[in-house]
């Protein structure tokens, strides 16, 4: 069976970012699965729909790689208990325009990081109730992570064997959910 294309939306911008650092550690976890790419968000004007008849080639980029995945799975932060701005104005682009939703029908899955006690839990309650609005088909299974140092070895990929093997089955029933709708 041939591999599963991923879209993987980071929802920060940040050079650092350890979410972005787990997108790639994640990728790396489920290369026997799927490739995945992570989709570059930063550089999108700010919505506004008097722009949508004159769409920017970033804009256009984002649209074909969300349209030509079979899944997409985003790891975002918490921002102000909800999803940040970066996140929000790609998902905005992504349904618009009227009639051009990318999002309707694709399959995703839900997961980040961050160093709060209770993780990115909102974010991912707030992203989960906007993708649904969508027409997003989301996978089952929560994936909330306190970030630690530790988390990730020197070569970026999940230290730990119990994380490791969550985070597994995390990504093995998102691509489950898609083999079973692809029928």
């Amino acid at each position: 069976m041939a591999k599963h294309k991923i879209a993987v939306i980071v929802g920060s911008n940040r050079k650092e970012s350890i979410n972005r650092k787990l997108a790639q550690a994640l990728i790396a976890l489920g290369r026997d699965t799927f490739d995945g790419e992570i989709v570059k968000i930063d550089d999108f004007p700010i919505y506004n729909q008097d722009d949508e008849q004159n769409l920017t080639d970033s804009v256009k980029r984002f649209k074909a790689a969300i349209a030509a995945a079979d899944g997409v799975l985003f790891v975002t932060p918490e921002h102000s208990r909800s999803i940040p701005a970066v996140l929000k104005n790609a998902i905005d682009w992504g349904a618009r325009p009227w009639g051009q939703n990318s999002w309707t029908g694709k399959v995703a899955a839900v997961t980040g990081t961050s160093g709060g006690a209770i993780s990115t839990a909102l974010a991912q309650q707030h992203l989960r109730q906007i993708l649904g609005a969508q027409g997003v088909t989301l996978a089952g299974g929560e994936a909330y992570l306190l970030f630690k140092p530790e988390l990730l070895d020197a070569k970026g990929e999940i230290a730990d064997e119990s994380t490791r093997k969550f985070l597994g089955g995390f990504l093995d029933s998102f691509v489950t959910l898609i083999d079973r709708l692809k029928k």
